[in-house]
């Protein structure tokens, strides 16, 4: 029998107590250890049921034993100290308190939104890499006092429980969220009733969601709920699952999130009196209706125009669309994480125009502009699809990949967005990725580097003790103490790690045994699954095909060779999900799975089912190698390996995301690609497989298994030290969050508040007319003129004086600048390594409209070298000369020194 309706009875903590109930709704105890001990102090047995959640374990305890801590002096103790350290973390002044005050003009506040937030397992509203990287996001900006809020959704669903069929299929299982359960509590208003946000839907529907709050530390993390008795069956589905459901499914879900997401942080800063944020941070595509909603608060006169407000939506003159976007567009950061065109949400642009205009949302705003900004508008693009990350491209100034290489990938993949402008002048950076040591860093690990001084000062974590996992504003974790620690002792934490991690995978083997049918009596092999002291290798995350999860199985002969070498055995463990509406994933997971039940190695590889956070903080620390093995460039970041590296673990890695960028061979070992045979994807993958075969048993395993007269693997063990020492401190997610800061919030909040009103206005007219008049650009005539002594021949450290005729048509020399572009050239003209320099105007305009430029170009290399000129629109408010994406090259290119064209 079943009930027709849930709800939660929560305790009542008797009043010494009552710390307990701030200490379990606020996150910071998933990072902050003593915390964490503290609730386990209250019931042992009872914290291990409750899977390390202080909110479940503090609804399962007997009122005996609360009645028994609140007469339990040293408990109590412990309580207060808790409770006051937590108070300091909150209120005390950090990193960014401290830039600010030294004159930084940093932003008020920042609203960050991302589709899924991987925070702990206590709340399980991620799938993968994105939804951990953002809860990580939110950690390091609590930690470095970042005024920042978040925004996501709350689905009731979560993602999916992963299981495994008697014959290894996945199955997916979608447990139901009571909210009440659930580390959270609900936003309300003055009179004490639930706030609401409100999307308007085609056919005079509402969608209506109400605002829960999870407290990440410092930072307020708000998630949407649809399933609000006020809506319909369908309406109250919108927050179902994380990426579930049909195109419209997601587009609600993404209307709801960006539109109905600023909404929420306007009702959140309205009623609690936080400042407004200056700058919106796109974590994706899937948010970037934040933008269209910000632009119809300018357009109908309802919100901050660049004015410095602490209310939730202050006034502010009504704008034009343009002017508006304008003003949009310079407090907007935003972020790609996907280096295929596959991985971008793309809609059709008739379901998306149902969505807008005077029958659906954003009433006043033109559902064609709406359109435009979404439209694949360039070469190559299919303009009947509205594609999410062009439209967080074009309303956001500043935009970034994460990584290097991830950067550099995304400028080709966007480029057509800037046609005219080679990849490498696309306006998108890079910040790479990082991970927060706290939640991250075993406390094996931790105690290693904990130290007398203790990471100190306002930007440390707050956690005494765990000084090597102190994610520290200042960037100076206490990994200096690692060096002086000896050999043993790091083998030792080691080795007791892999042991956890044994224990660990034969229990999660087990229960998953019997979910699969076995019976006890077929299951006593678990007990000899994986050895202590064996080298372990670990490869753990989403089931894509570009992942290869599968790569190791290519020669299996030869796998199984390495996993029975009787002198350098390897046992690998192994943990993924494929999308529910994977095929192809599930099927490699069934590969996979099938070959680890041979009973031939099952005791030297497992695949664990159910990968989440609370298996990765075994994983990570308990394996000596981390896998990667993507089709490279494919790879936009790959945290996973950060995290391993965090613990020691050395990384094993095709050089892309990340790897590329920090790979050392004092910190693992590069496997060489075969990228030149892209076409012919069996070739390369048997290529690549075999190097890395050959890494593992000519590299890997004998540096493993090498051991000196003390019985210890030295040349190993300075490996960990140096991951440790000198890798560690540049994975950190304080390091990523402080970039962000300093690099892209920043300027993106000085941008901001350059535009009141009037500038807006002026800057949207100025972009009209420059675009409108941009035809009559041209580049009439280019002439060369060697330096005197030179006998006309171009040496190193001689000068070119330019000289060029350029036609401005109604435009003047203020709207544009005038730039020779000059490097090496190859055999087909292209320029590489182009440097810029500014051409001055030195006449006209004479009859025809024409102006003179003029300037040196100093001759700085030897071998081939060639130039051009081109033009570019100029204004004080542009962030670069790309921006509009407009440019005017020489029309003809004769006569001897008149350049060449740049690809």
């Amino acid at each position: 029998m079943k009930a027709i309706r849930r709800f939660t009875v929560r305790p009542v903590l008797p009043e010494p107590l009552r710390p307990l109930g701030d200490l379990a709704r606020n996150l910071r105890w998933s990072w902050h250890t003593e915390t964490r001990e503290l609730f386990e102090a209250v019931d042992p047995a009872g914290w291990r049921a409750a899977d390390g959640d202080p909110v479940r374990l503090l609804g399962s305890v007997s009122a005996a034993r609360l009645a028994e801590l609140a007469g339990d002096r040293p408990f109590l103790e412990r309580l207060a100290a808790a409770a006051a350290d937590l108070d300091t973390y909150l209120h005390g002044e950090r990193w960014y308190q401290e830039r600010d005050g030294q004159g930084a003009e940093l932003p008020e506040a920042v609203a960050y939104f991302s589709p899924e937030f991987g925070v702990t397992a206590a709340l399980p509203q991620y799938s993968g890499g994105l939804g951990i990287l953002a809860g990580d996001h939110l950690k390091a900006a609590s930690d470095l006092g970042v005024p920042l809020i978040g925004v996501g959704l709350l689905y009731r669903h979560g993602y999916f429980r992963q299981s495994l069929s008697r014959d290894g299929w996945q199955q997916e299982q979608y447990p139901v969220l009571d909210p009440d359960e659930l580390p959270l509590t609900l936003l309300r208003e003055a009179d004490g009733t639930p706030a609401h946000v409100v999307l308007a839907l085609p056919g005079h529907r509402s969608l209506r969601a109400r605002v829960w709050q999870a407290r990440v530390g410092r930072v307020p993390l708000l998630m949407l709920d649809s399933d609000v008795e006020e809506n319909g069956p369908g309406e109250r589905e919108v927050t179902d699952r994380l990426y579930g459901g049909g195109s419209e499914h997601r587009l609600l879900q993404e209307m709801l999130l960006g539109i109905g997401g600023v909404r929420a942080v306007r009702a959140y800063c309205r009623i609690t009196g936080h400042r407004a944020p200056e700058v919106f941070h796109t974590n994706e595509g899937h948010a970037g209706f934040l933008g269209l909603e910000r632009i119809r608060e300018l357009v109908s006169g309802g919100a901050d125009v660049g004015a410095d407000s602490g209310s939730g939506s202050a006034p502010g003159g009504s704008l034009g669309f343009e002017a508006a976007l304008e003003t949009v567009r310079a407090g907007t950061v935003f972020t790609t994480h996907t280096p295929v065109p596959a991985g971008i949400d793309r809609f059709d642009r008739a379901l998306v125009a149902r969505h807008f205009g005077d029958d659906g949302e954003l009433p006043g705003v033109d559902a064609e502009r709406v359109l435009g900004l979404g439209t694949e508008s360039y070469p190559g693009g299919d303009p009947r699809l509205f594609n999410m990350a062009v439209m967080g491209l074009r309303l956001a100034q500043r935009a970034n990949g994460v990584s290097t290489l991830h950067g550099a990938v995304s400028r080709e993949m966007f480029a057509g967005l800037w046609s005219g402008f080679d990849p490498d002048e696309v306006p998108i950076t890079s910040v790479t990725n990082g991970v927060h040591a706290p939640t991250w860093v075993a406390p094996e690990i931790a105690r290693l580097g904990a130290g007398p001084a203790g990471p100190a000062g306002p930007g440390g974590s707050g956690c005494s003790g765990d000084a090597l996992a102190a994610d520290s504003g200042d960037g100076s974790p206490r990994r200096d103490a690692i060096a002086g620690i000896p050999d043993g002792e790091i083998w030792g934490v080691r080795r007791a790690l892999r042991e956890q991690l044994v224990t660990e995978v034969r229990e999660r083997l087990r229960a998953s045994w019997r979910l699969r049918g076995a019976q006890d009596a077929e299951l006593g092999w678990i007990d000899g699954v994986l050895d202590p002291d064996v080298l372990t290798i670990g490869f753990a995350r989403r089931v894509p095909s570009y992942k290869r999860l599968t790569l190791m199985l290519r020669d299996r002969g030869r796998l199984t060779d390495l996993l029975l070498d009787p002198e350098r055995p390897v046992q690998i463990v192994v943990a993924g999900k494929a999308h529910p509406a994977d095929d192809g994933g599930k099927r490699l997971v069934q590969e996979l799975v099938r070959f680890a039940d041979d009973p031939r190695v099952r005791h030297r590889v497992v695949f664990l089912p159910d990968y989440g956070m609370a298996m990765a903080k075994k994983l990570y620390p308990g394996c000596d190698v981390w896998l990667n093995n993507p089709l490279r460039p494919l790879e936009a970041c790959g945290t996973s390996g950060m995290k391993a590296a965090l613990n020691g673990c050395l990384n094993l890695s095709v050089l892309d995301g990340w790897w590329d960028e920090w790979f050392d061979p004092d910190f693992g070992w590069a496997i060489p690609t075969a990228e030149g045979l892209a076409a012919d994807e069996n070739r390369r993958d048997d290529l690549e497989a075999n190097a890395l075969y050959e890494l593992i048993e000519d590299r890997v395993a004998p540096r493993f298994y090498d051991r000196g007269a003390d019985a210890l693997p030295g040349r190993w063990i300075e490996m960990v030290r140096s991951t440790l020492v000198t890798l560690g401190p540049k994975v950190l997610a304080g390091r990523m969050v402080r970039e962000y800061v300093e690099r892209l919030y920043a300027p993106a909040a000085r941008a901001h508040r350059a535009l009141d009103a009037g500038t807006a206005t002026e800057l949207a007219a100025w972009k009209y007319r420059t675009r409108t008049l941009w035809p009559y650009v041209s580049v009439d005539h280019v002439e060369a003129v060697a330096a005197s002594g030179t006998g006309g021949a171009a040496e190193l450290g001689s000068t070119l004086s330019l000289r060029v005729n350029v036609g401005l048509g109604e435009l003047r020399p203020d709207d544009v600048e005038v730039q020779a572009v000059a490097g090496r050239v190859g055999s087909d003209d292209a320029i590489a390594d182009a440097v810029t320099f500014p051409l001055k105007p030195a006449g006209g305009p004479d009859l025809e409209g024409r102006w003179v430029y003029e300037g040196p170009l100093a001759l700085d290399r030897t071998g081939p070298y060639g130039y051009t000129v081109r033009v570019l629109p100029a204004h004080p408010l542009l962030p670069t000369g790309v921006d509009l994406g407009l440019v005017t090259l020489p029309t003809e290119m004769t006569g001897e020194g008149a350049g060449v064209l740049m690809r």
